[in-house]
């Protein structure tokens, strides 16, 4: 098997803000790998967050080469590097051409029996709650948006209030991206409550979460930044009701898929997330999305062009990849 790697960089339609930060770009790594006779392709985003760069994302993924060489197979791949994105271009890369091999859709060598179109959230970027409102008039029509908090202003309940107003038959969730404190917890809660919100995304940094399980949850909280592969479990008891499952942060469809079967054995409902990136890096996402209470694979839709052979959006609903883009 052989296998080439290389960045590329994807322009966004507009600014994609955070509490974080804020970017114009998405930038991923692709990796390829090739028989001689048929292809597969995987894709990542790293991410400053977790100590990634795209330099050392592609130079993990290089060092990789002799070993692929000689032999190495996904299952293998599990052991012979860590959980994050360089392993998830690399494993998804795998799955594709696997699958093309067999003959068959990646979802069929996953055991799952159909794949189905769902509907996906559309974020709507942090910004002044007069702008956030503008962006949730403009997507109103979409049943299920997702409201960047995090401000760090004290402006969150208003902002949501605002997207609220502008959007008042969609279903709201927030991601707060750990933008809140135990200071504001309560109070951010209860406005997102207000505003009829079913989903609140890591409210608190990840290492600093204790808080939630001593308050009353109104909203079920998801675990996204806590939560990375099957080993980050048990330390979400009692603080959170959900996971979000990101390939980048699992390090793969295959830790990805066995995620959402542990993480639903112990009682959390499961959320299909991504970064932005195209198409490419969403496709092996919506096998885990056939078991999600809710998805945001809306990436694509961020960006000023997608790939060629991406996924098809209807509005909202997002079907499936065809084998020419992956699987």
């Amino acid at each position: 098997m052989e296998l080439s790697i290389h960045i590329e960089r994807w322009p966004l339609a507009g600014a994609f803000t955070i509490s974080r930060g804020s970017k114009t770009e998405a930038v991923v790594v692709v990796a390829e790998l090739s028989d001689g006779t048929h292809r597969g392709r995987g894709e990542c985003v790293p991410y400053a967050r977790y100590g990634e760069t795209p330099d050392g994302v592609l130079a993990a993924i290089e060092a990789m080469r002799p070993t692929v060489r000689r032999g190495l197979d996904r299952a293998a791949l599990q052991d012979a590097m860590p959980a994050g994105a360089a392993r998830n271009a690399l494993d998804c890369a795998y799955w594709d051409i696997n699958a093309k091999q067999a003959g068959q859709g990646a979802y069929e060598l996953a055991g799952i029996g159909t794949l189905a179109p769902r509907v996906t959230a559309f974020t709507i970027s942090l910004a002044l709650p007069a702008a956030m409102a503008e962006a949730a008039e403009r997507a109103a029509s979409r049943p299920l948006l997702k409201v960047k908090l995090g401000g760090g202003s004290g402006d969150d309940g208003q902002r949501i209030a605002a997207v609220r107003r502008a959007a008042p038959r969609a279903e709201l969730i927030v991601d707060a991206n750990e933008g809140w404190s135990d200071d504001n917890l309560a109070r951010n809660l209860a406005a997102c409550g207000d505003a009829g919100v079913t989903l609140i995304e890591q409210p608190l940094p990840g290492n600093r979460d204790i808080a939630l399980a001593h308050i009353k949850r109104p909203i079920p909280v998801c675990a996204d930044e806590s939560v990375h592969d099957r080993a980050s479990l048990d330390g979400l008891a009692g603080k959170y009701d959900a996971v979000n499952i990101k390939l980048d942060k699992t390090g793969g469809l295959t830790e990805a898929l066995a995620l959402a079967i542990e993480a639903e054995r112990r009682g959390f409902a499961i959320m299909a997330g991504c970064m932005v990136a195209t198409s490419l890096a969403m496709a092996p996402a919506m096998l885990v999305a056939q078991r999600a209470r809710v998805v945001d694979l809306d990436g694509p839709l961020l960006l000023a062009k997608d790939r060629p052979d991406g996924l098809r959006y209807d509005g909202s609903l997002v079907y499936p990849a065809e084998p020419a883009l992956w699987g």
